[in-house]
């Protein structure tokens, strides 16, 4: 019985769920939001992390 009162929860969760305040005009952005930096941050550092991974490992191979 709960794992049914459960799923009819998760479904009616998003009929159960206040719009959001929201005018339908969208506004100028002046710069990436921080989230934006964080992520191409993060992108940069997992390339730079997997290249110097590779170089190292075909570097042991000779």
């Amino acid at each position: 019985m709960p794992r049914i009162a459960a799923a009819l929860l998760l479904i009616a969760a998003p009929v159960l769920a206040q719009p959001t305040a929201h005018s339908g005009v969208a506004g100028s952005r002046s710069m990436p939001e921080l989230s934006d930096l964080a992520l191409a941050a993060c992108a940069a550092g997992g390339v730079w992390l997997a290249r110097r991974k590779l170089r190292a490992r075909f570097r042991r191979k000779d």
